[in-house]
């Protein structure tokens, strides 16, 4: 079994160091066990420590928008780790974990810096090694690294979207609110909060068919990108359910918006090109009910005003559907 100086010599970025180098260097060291899937460090974590693999296989990941864990990065025998966070003086960029049992030596920030102090010329033979190999590791997945961004950027994306309608979803739309309330405060302007739904959605599915019910929705989606902003946020929140934020807009030209949209989706001729066959010939239009709310008209606080839209709404469909009803209506 080789010696702990027969590994060291064995190590690429050690590779420079005399036998005495190794012998002060190896005291320094300080031996590390993990068993598998044990996690060494995690993303954010304070970085103090450089590693280097003795035996078994480390992988590194990083967490995407959506929650997932994404592998960039895999060390065996001789590799070494986790430098940067001691240099840049920032927490860790990643998450390590063991993927095989696993033993390591560690070199402690503290004791890096004094033996660079103590021992310039040794420090100076494991700094230039260092840098050849996190120069060559950086180019090697420098092509990866670009790949992974672009994946990351459409796995937020996704993560945010509807996969049917491809207007956000309800987790982008409960993460939005906040912030859009936040600069409509800030720049004084106000802002709009619609609740929407599509009427009689639920005889629509049972009537036709489920993939009926999907077209009649992505239909109406096209409906409301024709009509709304870039600025504007239109967001899928349930079924036939749908919400927009239409900042710097007030209360009367967001009822004007969407009473245009009312009278666009109830001109949609998907259920009448069925025919009369169809099982549910009592559904031949398809039509929208909404609620309109405004801050700060209607509501001061995000709270309320969801409240006032969703009330808005309920008055709609109270009155017989098929309409757009402010909150002051009520």
């Amino acid at each position: 079994m080789p010696t702990p100086m027969d590994f060291l010599r064995s190590v690429r970025v050690f590779a420079d160091l005399e036998s005495r180098e190794l012998r002060d260097l190896l005291g320094m060291l300080r031996p590390h066990a993990l068993e598998a899937d044990q996690v060494l460090f995690r993303e954010g974590d304070a970085g103090g420590e450089l590693f280097v693999v003795e035996a078994g296989s480390i992988a590194i990941s990083v967490t995407l928008a959506d929650g997932q864990s994404l592998e960039i990065a895999g060390f065996g025998p001789g590799d070494f780790f986790g430098e940067m966070s001691i240099f840049e003086n920032e927490p860790r960029s990643a998450t390590c974990q063991a993927k095989t049992p696993c033993r390591l030596l560690s070199l402690h920030k503290d004791d890096l810096f004094r033996y660079l102090t103590e021992s310039p010329a040794s420090a100076g033979k494991i700094m230039r090694r260092m840098l050849a190999v996190t120069r060559r590791r950086l180019e090697d997945t420098g092509e990866f690294l670009s790949d992974m961004v672009q994946w990351g950027e459409e796995a937020r994306r996704r993560a945010i979207t509807d996969p049917l309608t491809g207007l956000y979803n309800r987790r982008y739309l409960d993460e939005a609110l906040e912030e859009y309330l936040m600069k409509a405060r800030e720049s004084g302007q106000p802002l709009c909060l619609v609740m929407l739904d599509l009427d009689h959605f639920r005889e629509i599915n049972e009537g036709y068919s489920q993939e009926i019910g999907d077209e009649v929705i992505v239909a109406a989606a096209e409906v409301f990108r024709r009509h709304l902003r870039k600025s504007d946020a239109a967001a899928r929140y349930g079924g036939d359910e749908f919400t927009f934020l239409l900042p710097a807009t007030d209360a009367a030209t967001a009822a004007g918006v969407l009473e245009a949209i009312r009278g666009d989706v109830e001109t949609l001729s998907l259920l009448e090109e069925l025919g009369t066959e169809a099982a549910a010939p009592r559904i031949r239009r398809i039509t929208t009910s909404q609620g309109l709310a405004c801050f700060p008209e209607h509501a001061r606080d995000l709270k309320t005003l969801r409240e006032q839209a969703d009330a808005a709404l309920y008055r709609a469909k109270e009155l017989g559907r098929n309409r757009v009803v402010t909150a002051s209506e009520l």
